[in-house]
Order: C-alpha cells, then structure tokens, then sequence
C-alpha cells in the first residue's frame, strides 16, 4: 500500500540510475519535482517526506521545518552552500554529498580552462575561422611544463587536479590549513604554508575549497594584486570565493594573464557582467562537475546515500554532519 511507503523526493534532473536504485525499493514512494520548484509547493510535499534529494533546490530553516517527517537530506554533488546545515544538525537529520563521484570531472574541467588559457585556444580557433593565420606568432602560447601551479584546497577534486597537473610535469603547490604538510610532501608536492607568500611564484592558481565564511572573498583586490604578473586564477569551486570587479581590475589592466571561470557570483550571471566581455576569460556555466559519467555516479550516490539513512546504517563517510552520527 502507498500509504505503509516512506516518500522520497527527487529533483526531475536526476540522473536515471538514481531513479532506478529508488524505484526498485518496493518501501519507497518516489516522488519528483521540478528542481525550481516553489517554496510554498516544497513544504507541501515536504509535509510527509521522510527523505530528499537536492540538486540546486535551496534547503533552509522553512524547509526543515515544513518537514517534521524528514530522516536525511541528500546533495547531487559536493558543495551544499544552499543548505542549513545548523537547522539540519539540530533536528538530527544528516546532510549526504557524493563523495567522489564528480571530483575527477571537476579536476578535468581545471586542468582544461589552464591548457585552454596557456594555448590561447580561443585566439588561435578564432585566427583561422577569420582568415587571420599569419597573425599566429603575435601572441605566442605557452609550455604548462615546468611551470608552477598553486592548488588551493587539497580535498577529493584538489588531489585529483594536482595529480593530473604533475603529470604534466609542473611544479604543484599547495595550500590547504587543514591538510598537514607531511601529508602533501608524502604524494609528491610542495606545501604551500602561508597562501600570500605562495601567489607570486604561481603561473597557475586553481581553487577547489568549500564556500564558506573563511573564504568567501578570499581572492580580492590585494589577493589577486599579490599574485605573479601575468598568472591565470581558476574557479571550479563556488561564486563569491573570487570577486568579480577586483578580478576584472586585475585583468584590465594587465596584471594577471587570464581567468577560466566555471562559477559566479550570481547565477546565471548578468550578460552586462563585464568579465564575459574579455577574450582572456574562459567561462563555463558551472558544469565543471557535470558530465555524462558524473551524472551517473552522482545520481546513484544520492539515491544509495538516503536509503543508507532510512535502512538505518547511514554512509558516514559521505556524512557533512558527522557528529550526530557518531
């Protein structure tokens, strides 16, 4: 009977191997809903779920509190900004990523804005197309070999950019507070100790940490002034750790090199942002951790993470709030 089921709700653009984990789970009642739903019409649904899925749905206090069934809230991918964990936390109700399933995207999609930028791929495809090819040696591309690339968080995308980088034979710094420096020496890099001592010997700096109050705005003006002359800064994180205007500045007048930008400050950003105006950015409309294979293993993460939860034996590892578990 429907009625003896526990409902879950999922976000329509789940991926299908998501779907069919749920669906094949006779006790659960599987409930979709368009992932830019209104609130007033999410706490109707929420009234007897006793789990939810999250794509880029914001999840706050009068969502938790419209639920007073709801055992686990699950995240397609890494980064849960949007949601209250302190209001989850308090009802004991645990927050679940995905782990790993994005990370190696996400760290392709770094390493594809820095040989994009050091090949000036859009310069060179646009010579041809425009009938300019004895114009190609005005702006030489660079080697990434034997350059020094600065990854700013060391968590499962930064490992996984770093290693792709030294593959590549660059230099890899790093710089991440929370990571003890024997364990980044131990895997073959450089810890980074202080971030503004590490920003001008960096060609590349690429930035994969949470978005949170210590590093939201952690690259502004005297930040990105600090960086090496002619460097490219990457943001595959989240909108807001970079400021726009003073990335713009930093840009315009010559100092940094360029710019692959897969986040924003506001999203969709506006069409007069004038960092969509320059050639020396490359964009990206925050895709990094989409792909056809992360959307599969993303999905099927999610779907395993609620009913971890609901089966009584929650997946600790993929846990944001741990201690309620412990």
């Amino acid at each position: 009977m429907a009625d003896e089921k526990r409902k879950v709700l999922a976000p329509s653009n789940m991926g299908g191997a998501g779907w069919d984990i749920l669906h094949s789970r006779e006790d659960i009642l599987l409930i979709p809903y368009p992932p830019t739903i209104a609130a007033e019409e999410l706490h109707n649904l929420l009234l007897d779920a006793a789990g939810i899925v999250v794509s880029f749905t914001p999840f706050g206090r009068a969502e938790v509190d419209a639920a007073p069934l709801l055992q686990v809230v699950a995240r397609i991918g890494v980064g849960y900004d949007a949601v209250d964990v302190a209001a989850l936390t308090a009802r004991r109700i645990p927050l679940m990523t995905t782990g790993l399933a994005n990370s190696t995207s996400v760290a392709e999609k770094a390493l594809y804005f820095m040989l994009a930028l050091a090949k000036r791929a859009t310069l060179m495809d646009r010579l041809v197309r425009e009938g300019r090819w004895h114009d190609r040696y005005r702006a030489m591309p660079m080697e990434v070999a034997g350059k020094t690339v600065l990854v700013v968080g060391f968590g499962r995308i930064g490992t996984r950019t770093a290693r792709r980088c030294a593959a590549l034979e660059m230099r890899v710094l790093v710089y991440d507070p929370y990571v003890a420096p024997e364990a980044i020496r131990s895997v073959g890099y450089e810890p980074a100790m202080d971030l503004d001592a590490a920003l001008p010997v960096a060609e590349f700096v690429t930035i994969h940490c949470p978005k949170n109050s210590e590093t939201i705005g952690m690259f502004g003006a005297a930040r990105l002034a600090g960086m090496k002359h002619g460097a490219a800064l990457i943001n595959t994180a989240r909108g807001g750790i970079v400021e726009e205007a003073a990335l713009h500045e930093a840009l315009a007048s010559g100092h940094l090199g360029g710019a692959g930008l897969d986040v924003f400050e506001a999203e969709p950003p506006s069409l007069e942002n004038a960092l969509l105006r320059r050639d020396d950015v490359l964009t990206a409309p925050h895709m990094a951790g989409v792909t056809a294979e992360a959307v599969a293993a993303m999905a099927q993460a999610a779907a395993r993470n609620v009913l971890s939860v609901l089966d009584g034996a929650p997946l600790a590892e993929n846990v944001v709030n741990r201690a309620i578990i412990d």
